[in-house]
């Protein structure tokens, strides 16, 4: 069938983002077609364009829609049901049947090769291939297929235009307190970056009972915001040359707790700096520099902290989003308040709000 899709993000001589016409051919046994409502617009997608991705491809990982279409084999989802798209994962390897899907040791290949695992992709445009599978589905597109075990069944009465909030830097930032540091009722923690991920974690941790949340940003509005959604103080890192002078300022002795969601190693090494002896840090943001950081051996020998990944938080998304959307039906999870909605036709908008930082999560709707 024929979709409508935008091909590598790339821009006319105007600057603008073209979108373009596509062949999608009909789902195979395990697969489903998905008739996009809206789709998110992460920092995944904005590396995405970088020369590691073949071209010209078709990107987007955090699309929700509805089903219009399913492969013999499927029985998941029904054609009509509303469902949240993830990443895939063989669902075959013992990390995967262990629970632990997202470090699955066929990622690359699955997400990020352009293809499906045996090389092909469902995607042409006269007669010439056009690479898709971006983790799985590439959702910049009207339509798109996806294996039947990344889907997440939805409540209908979630409105769909939310549902990509859901999806990948939410569940990474949620995901990481609730199943990954696990904080106690009193605790404190620090969150270095104050975009998806970041406010994400910091609602987490609010909900469950950290008594100091620290947010850091350089944006006024974003450190605003994270008042607003639970942070008990906040710190704008341009406003002093030591930051983990600052924190322990707010919490003598330091934190327990610490999460780079900025993507930047020297934050890391400085997020490392505010903890408490026996402090946790997650490293979430992505150096896509390949930079490395580096911390002195005796701080592990002799202090006990501890430093750790959470890609995608961990998490089982059939099992933690529907937690995240009755949290957020029952107010305790405002992730709308994160939200700015563009028409599919402005995505050029979009990709540009979201690298300025002016929109915390951009989703695009068709």
């Amino acid at each position: 069938m024929q979709i409508t899709a935008a091909v590598s993000m790339e821009r006319d001589p105007h600057g603008e983002l073209v979108l373009q016409e596509l062949e999608l051919e009909a789902p195979r046994a395990d697969e489903i077609m998905v008739r996009l409502v809206a789709t998110g617009i992460c920092g995944s997608d904005l590396h995405g364009r970088g020369s590691f991705h073949p071209r010209p491809i078709v990107l987007g990982h955090e699309g929700a829609g509805v089903v219009v279409e399913v492969g013999s084999s499927v029985t998941k989802v029904e054609v009509g049901d509303h469902a949240l798209l993830n990443y895939i994962a063989c669902g075959k390897c013992p990390t995967c049947v262990s629970g632990i899907p997202k470090l699955c040791p066929h990622n690359a290949v699955l997400n990020h090769s352009g293809a499906r695992a045996d090389g092909t992709t469902g995607l042409s445009r006269d007669d010439q291939v056009v690479y898709g599978q971006f983790f799985g589905q590439s959702s910049f597109a009207t339509h798109c297929l996806a294996n039947e075990q990344q889907a997440t069944v939805l409540d209908p009465s979630l409105d769909l235009t939310l549902a990509p909030a859901f999806a990948c830097g939410v569940q990474t930032g949620a995901g990481t307190v609730a199943n990954g540091l696990r904080p106690r009722v009193g605790d404190s923690i620090v969150v270095i970056g104050a975009g998806a991920v970041g406010m994400s974690a910091i609602m987490m941790a609010h909900l469950l009972g950290c008594a100091t949340i620290i947010a850091v940003d350089v944006a006024p509005q974003r450190l605003a915001l994270a008042s607003e959604l639970g942070a008990t103080h906040t710190v704008d890192s341009r406003e002093t040359d030591n930051l983990a002078e600052a924190v322990r300022a707010i919490v003598p002795g330091g934190v327990q707790f610490a999460i780079d969601a900025a993507g930047r190693t020297d934050l890391t090494e400085t997020a490392v700096a505010c903890l408490a002896k026996g402090g946790f840090c997650a490293v979430l943001g992505l150096d896509m520099g390949g930079g490395s950081f580096s911390l002195p051996h005796y701080q592990f020998a002799m202090t006990g902290v501890r430093v750790g990944g959470f890609p995608g938080g961990l998490v089982v998304p059939d099992e933690f989003i529907p937690r995240l959307t009755t949290l957020h039906a029952q107010g305790r999870f405002p992730v709308d308040r994160l939200v700015q909605t563009f028409d599919f036709a402005d995505i050029g908008a979009a990709v540009t709000a979201a690298e300025s930082g002016a929109a915390i999560k951009p989703v695009l709707v068709f």
